[in-house]
């Protein structure tokens, strides 16, 4: 079965979550009712102004007005850090996939020949390809996106398909509708960018189509869970063309697909990002403001179950599974680029800013980490802790995938969907810098280096140039260009983070007023006047409740990981296409010592070399890379000996801090996430006092597809019982009727007094069972293996935990032995050590 059809079948298993009248974390902000926040004001430089309005489409009534608006593909041009990932990507593995992808073969694809086959690579790599082309101005790019352009859109029929012949009925007898999505979106790039006068029938063929279509077929495969890229197509026709069956269309896409409006359908981790949208998506249309609540809900649903760590993803490398939350857990490098594409709609439907700083979180502290630093590969997933990236499969269920997915390759049939979907990323996150808004302005949304030039005010043509180093640095300059006095607001986003921007016009102190979560200039410009933005930046400490008590830290906007010295080797591939592991060469096991009264003392700030800009070209170098960034920080630290990796390289999850140690504090040195490909970003907080808790390593005798390192995960679990399939396992299957044992080791001796633990039983479903009987051992600070002695009872009844109590003993190790049942295996879904007794 193909992997992809398998995974999508698999979603099911977590089952659909309802929403309706779940609780959930306060918003991160409240969002601006878009009708109100779109509204175009008078201008407050005189009584006579006139109401602007948009320069660029925008809804057609019913349609919500939204606030912002794209701006024409080639309005903007990137420069510093970001032309410089733009020149990587050029060069790399995006800008030159058809050196090394079949898939985009002229003579072999279903896209340009349709009785051949195709499904969603070309259409994914065409989507960042043509928007590479257009942000960089790349000839070689712009030529071959015509050419394919050209290509797809000879496939046309008379009633409107076109494409792989084989779509119309490779969906339960009727068409597959997804792999059109990113179709539609290069297609609608390309329009805006050329004018291509065959692009809007294209469009209008393809969606009468679908109207043609019975609404079942938009509750079947992908782009069920994907249906809001198609709602957004919908409404970009319907607003050229005013055409009301297109919003026909789009009522019946909603009431047949996924359900993000009162459930999770489902926890795939591209699914998600792409489709918890589609709820504010639809509330364009409908009106009623429960539509982009819901879309809130789903968004801080899954970011309070498995997005407790820092860098704006969540932990689903495939799907997001119970138990599975600890920063290890990897998020899809498609996930990543679709949930920062996700971020840019909504901040253009709502206005609010919280969306933009999401976007921004997962571009600079995750995105360049997904590729290597000449973007000649990429891989599956990105972590938020990873000491080890190689080509190795895991097989004891740490991921959600059993397949190799964590070392750097072009990835083409290992990866298949990310090699081709990564290009969007930075051209998509250029495009978005600079805002059009309705009431005829402009807005800086996504800060750095560039120039804009767009329409304003009374239709005048102005450039407006950006020199910053941000994020590196707290400053943002603008200079306007404009042949005559202009009045427009000019839309300035703070940064939650940043607590007292401020502004200085021509350098003098400014007054704007406040709208949502940006300062709004509203005056006459003139030309050479220039805007000094600055966004002071501030070290914080965050605590991660949700993962152990375990600490990020962050500087402004980016977030800050251990540097841990990498090995990069080169295990297959080409010279021109490297394959390349990352192993770890120096310790990555550190706890941070911090100030118990203000943790965000602990650490400093460092520049690495003098900050200046660059005026008339890009960077030479890679600031998302250890030896490339300008800035860095030194923080104090401890060595956890226990922290460990399995027997296949995986780091070990976290567990609760405070972590005890009494190792000699060290000077640590920590790099913006993002530059580390090798990560520590979520850190225990270290403790010499005895209260502090003694982490452990687990290890087995065997472990065949469950990593004992679930034990550690299930610390605190109370399990519903002992077949409970939402508590991570360890199991010594494939084993049966062996004496089998699985151990707790210490790096400092500590004190136990009892254990409790909770067996996993099968019974009915499978052949796991209770031992038929066990005993404890410890290792004591001498070395030597001993039994605890005066113990009570070993129980091994099922659907409770079974304690365990003896006379307190001094271990540097503890060790359940197991003898399994004639026949059968054996596991455990928890098990605790209790400490000893205090004598009174």
């Amino acid at each position: 079965m193909e992997r992809r059809t398998f995974l999508f079948g698999s979603t099911s298993v977590a089952g659909t979550v309802a929403l309706a009248g779940a609780t959930t974390p306060a918003l991160a902000s409240t969002p601006p009712d878009p009708a109100t926040a779109a509204r175009p004001h008078r201008t407050t430089n005189g009584p006579h102004r006139t109401l602007n309005g948009p320069h660029y489409t925008a809804n057609r009534a019913p349609l919500r007005q939204q606030p912002f608006l794209r701006l024409p593909p080639g309005s903007i041009t990137p420069k510093g850090w970001l032309r410089t990932q733009l020149d990587l990507q050029l060069d790399g593995l995006n800008g030159r996939m058809p050196e090394v992808s079949g898939y985009l073969d002229e003579t072999t694809s279903g896209w340009a020949v349709p009785d051949k086959d195709g499904w969603e690579e070309l259409p994914y790599w065409l989507r960042g390809f043509g928007d590479l082309g257009y942000v960089t101005q790349d000839s070689r790019v712009l030529e071959l996106t015509s050419t394919w352009i050209d290509l797809i859109l000879a496939t046309r029929q008379s009633d409107g398909f076109f494409g792989p012949s084989r779509l119309r009925t490779a969906l339960n007898g009727g068409p597959d509708f997804w792999p059109y999505m990113p179709v539609l979106d290069a297609l609608r790039t390309w329009h805006e960018f050329s004018g291509d006068d065959r692009v809007v029938p294209a469009l209008t063929g393809w969606l009468t189509y679908l109207h043609g279509q019975p609404g079942t077929l938009f509750g079947q495969g992908w782009g069920s869970a994907r249906v809001g890229d198609t709602i957004d197509t919908a409404y970009w026709l319907y607003n050229r063309t005013g055409d009301d069956w297109l919003l026909d269309l789009v009522r019946t896409m909603h009431a047949h697909s996924a359900d993000y409006t009162h459930s999770i359908p489902t926890w795939h981790n591209v699914n998600l990002a792409q489709g918890f949208r589609e709820p504010a998506q639809y509330g364009v249309l409908d009106g009623d403001p429960a539509f982009l609540a819901a879309t809130h809900r789903v968004y801080d649903t899954v970011m309070s179950g498995y997005g407790q760590f820092p860098g704006g993803g969540f932990a689903a490398d495939e799907n997001a599974r119970p138990g599975y939350h600890d920063p290890r857990q990897g998020f899809e490098t498609c996930g990543i680029v679709e949930f920062m594409h996700s971020h840019q709609m909504l901040t253009r439907i709502t206005g609010d800013t919280v969306w933009t700083d999401r976007c921004e979180d997962l571009a600079l502290n995750l995105l360049p980490a997904a590729l290597d630093p000449r973007q000649k590969g990429t891989h599956y997933v990105t972590a938020a802790n990873s000491v080890q990236l190689d080509n190795v499969a895991k097989s004891h269920g740490q991921f959600d995938n059993a397949f190799a997915m964590q070392a750097y390759m072009p990835g083409i049939h290992q990866y298949r969907c990310c090699p081709h979907n990564y290009g969007m990323g930075w051209p998509y996150y250029a495009e978005e810098m600079w805002l059009a808004s309705t009431d005829g302005g402009l807005c800086a949304s996504l800060y750095g280096e560039s120039s804009v030039r767009a329409k304003v005010g009374d239709g005048t043509w102005i450039t407006v140039t950006e020199q910053t180093e941000y994020p590196f640095g707290d400053t943002v300059t603008l200079t306007v260009r404009t042949p005559r006095t202009v009045a427009f607001p000019l839309y300035l986003r703070v940064p939650g983070w940043c607590r007292e921007p401020s502004v200085r016009i021509s350098g003098r102190p400014a007054a704007p007023r406040r709208s949502g979560g940006h300062l709004v200039l509203d005056r006459d410009w003139h030309d050479g006047d220039q805007v000094v933005l600055r966004l002071p930046m501030r070290t914080t400490a965050r605590t991660w409740s949700g993962n152990d008590d375990s600490v990020s830290v962050s500087h402004g906007p980016l977030t800050y990981s251990l540097r841990i010295e990498e090995e990069w080797k080169q295990s297959g591939g080409s010279d021109a296409w490297p394959e390349y592991e990352v192993l770890p060469a120096s310790p990555w096991n550190y706890a941070l010592e911090l100030d118990p009264r203000d943790p965000a003392r602990s650490f400093t700030v460092e520049h690495t070399r003098a900050r200046t800009r660059t005026r008339t070209g890009p960077r030479e170098d890679n600031p998302f890379t250890p030896t490339g960034t300008p800035v860095l920080m030194r923080a104090k630290g401890r060595r956890l000996g226990s922290w460990a990796t399995d027997d296949q390289n995986v780091v070990a999850p976290l567990q609760q801090s405070p972590a005890h140690s009494t190792e000699p504090v060290e000077i640590l040195t920590l790099i913006p996430a993002a530059a580390g490909r090798l990560r520590i970003t979520s850190f225990p907080v270290a403790s010499p006092s005895a209260k502090a808790h003694a982490w452990a390593a687990v290890t087995a005798s065997f472990s065949g597809v469950d990593s004992p390192q679930a034990l550690l995960m299930n610390a605190t679990v109370e399990p519903s019982g002992s077949y409970d399939q939402t508590v991570p396992r360890f199991t010594w299957w494939d084993r049966t009727g062996t004496e089998e044992w699985i151990q707790y080791g210490y790096a400092e001796p500590v004190s136990v007094g009892g254990v409790s633990v909770y067996w996993y039983d099968d019974t009915g479903h499978g052949a796991c069972r209770v031992p038929e009987l066990w005993r404890l051992e410890y290792r004591s600070a001498d070395g030597q293996w001993q039994p605890v002695d005066g113990t009570s009872d070993y129980g091994t009844s099922t659907d409770r935990f079974n304690q365990v109590s003896f006379p307190a003993v001094t271990i540097t190790a503890l060790r359940i032995t197991a003898q399994l049942r004639t026949g059968y295996s054996g596991g455990l879904l928890a098990w605790r050590t209790e400490p000893a007794t205090p004598r009174p």
